[in-house]
């Protein structure tokens, strides 16, 4: 196994730093156990540093014309992409995902993330307007300080997320990773600087959530980006408000995905595979609730069931695995007694359902069938491998179910008629949807969620929105009439 432990915990001003004061993380490879790395948590001298860094480095980031600010994030996805196997064994023993999977969708996410904004950080701009023969214009101007807080599901992609339009727009950021998940971002971190980003444009500080609470109430950071569980956005949002800074939340869900009598079956249960069992389930995305028509519904358990046979469960760092482990023992235990609840409600346990027998944190991909709405798995966020499986008869029962939640991240429709497929999505109280697929989320267009699952938007030209701020100045060409 690749040797993980890092320099030292926390990333700031260009170099790392360490502070052995700061209460111990201990990193575990989620496959067998073992306790890989040691990191500290950053005490509140590293948090006041790295601030202090990205506050001294803010002014100098965002003079720079935009066309370099570019560069440097163009060359740090070229790097990325070189050192892919590299990073991607160091995600798989960081989150338990198997290599197949991050070879493909982490690293190389964060790449693009990096790549498509360092293209447009040179187009940020504002407007003109002329208003007889005065005239006014708009700039779109940097916030200044901003502060990412990381989930552990997706540790480079999201720091990426977050990093590249901040830094596009001539931001700096102190990033946060979970505590879960605490070393990828420290690479991101490396990556930047050789780039060429100046020391204080991106910083890593590790911590639990009193880290997180010390960073977002500081007065010099503008602008709060979070990834993680509602009541956690609840709370960060509350005291970003404190400050009157501008946020970016984005939460978890509970989605449908509705599979109409007239939908490819095959492709089908390939969205709900990648909906509810890529990364083992822990996607907030995912569609977990997944309706389909009456009339399919044995055919779609038979394929769906049969699919299942095509995982290939072991160590993460085969490439021949497809199917890992959680990424907790608290996450596997928290899973289970999902499992437990679904039964005891009367959901009708297809396949799967328990803990594998070996080492590390496995579960075994687990479908219910005449799931029903009020069932506690049918209404509660699982974050794993866990579908419930709803019937329904017609579209409006189907749209008006699917919408009977709090949440409304995402949202898919399989259906041949791509009349009722518009349809249903502009039916949908969701910020994410898909027709014929489900989870693809390439940084062109814009990721987010609507009720409680956030507000703002990743990727896409809505992050530029969201990580600058328009300034409007108006021009007087004549006199200056006054009542007196």
């Amino acid at each position: 196994m690749r040797n993980v432990q890092p320099e030292a915990s926390h990333y700031i001003g260009g170099a790392y730093v360490e502070d052995a004061a700061g209460d111990a993380i201990d990193v575990t490879y989620a496959a067998t156990g073992e306790q890989v790395a040691t990191l500290h948590a950053a005490t509140p001298a590293v948090v006041d540093r790295a601030l202090a860094a990205a506050e001294a480095a803010r002014r100098d980031w965002a003079a720079l014309p935009g066309v370099e600010r570019g560069r440097v994030l163009r060359r740090a996805a070229d790097l990325l992409r070189e050192r892919n196997r590299e990073l991607s064994e160091i995600e798989t023993i960081d989150t338990g995902k198997p290599l197949q999977e991050t070879l493909v969708a982490d690293a190389a996410s964060a790449a693009d993330a990096l790549e498509w904004f360092g293209g447009i950080a040179a187009t940020v701009r504002g407007e003109h307007l002329q208003l007889g023969a005065d005239w006014a214009y708009t700039i779109r101007e940097p916030l200044g300080v901003c502060v990412g807080i990381g989930a552990w599901n997706y540790p480079t992609q999201i720091a990426a997320w977050k990093a590249a339009p901040a830094l596009a727009c001539g931001n700096t950021m102190v990033f946060k990773p979970s505590e879960e998940t605490p070393l990828c971002a420290l690479k991101l971190a490396e990556i930047l600087t050789e780039a060429g980003a100046p020391p204080g444009v991106f910083n890593v500080v590790q911590g639990r959530g009193d880290v997180g609470a010390a960073l977002v109430t500081d007065p010099r950071v503008a602008k709060v980006s979070l990834t993680g569980s509602v009541p956690t956005g609840r709370k960060v949002y509350a005291a970003a408000a404190e400050g009157m800074r501008h946020v970016t939340m984005e939460l978890g869900g509970k989605s449908p995905m509705l599979v109409f009598d007239d939908a490819d079956i095959d492709a089908a249960v390939g969205g709900a595979i990648l909906g509810n069992f890529y990364s083992s389930g822990q996607i907030c995305s995912n569609g977990t609730r997944v309706f389909v028509q009456s009339g399919i519904r044995d055919a779609f358990l038979d394929r769906l069931s049969e699919r299942l046979k095509g995982v290939v469960m072991g160590d993460p760092l085969d490439e021949a695995v497809n199917f890992g482990p959680l990424v907790s023992e608290a996450q596997l235990t928290k899973v289970l007694g999902h499992i437990r609840d679904g039964v005891a409600e009367g959901a009708t346990l297809v396949t799967g359902g328990n803990r594998v027998d070996r080492d590390g944190w496995y579960v075994e991909p687990t479908v219910f069938a005449d799931v029903t709405d009020d069932m506690s798995i049918a209404r509660q966020e699982i974050f794993g491998p866990v579908a419930s499986i709803l019937t329904f008869e017609d579209e409006a029962e189907a749209i008006a179910r699917a919408n009977a939640t709090s949440f409304g991240l995402a949202a898919g429709v399989f259906t041949a008629d791509l009349a009722r497929g518009h349809r249903v999505a502009a039916a949908f109280e969701a910020g994410t949807c898909w027709i014929n697929t489900y989870n693809l989320t390439p940084v062109e267009i814009g990721f987010g969620g609507a009720k409680q699952s956030g507000i703002g938007r990743e990727n896409g030209l809505g992050a530029i929105e969201h990580f600058s701020q328009l300034k409007t100045v108006y021009v007087g060409m004549g006199g200056v009439d006054a009542p007196y």
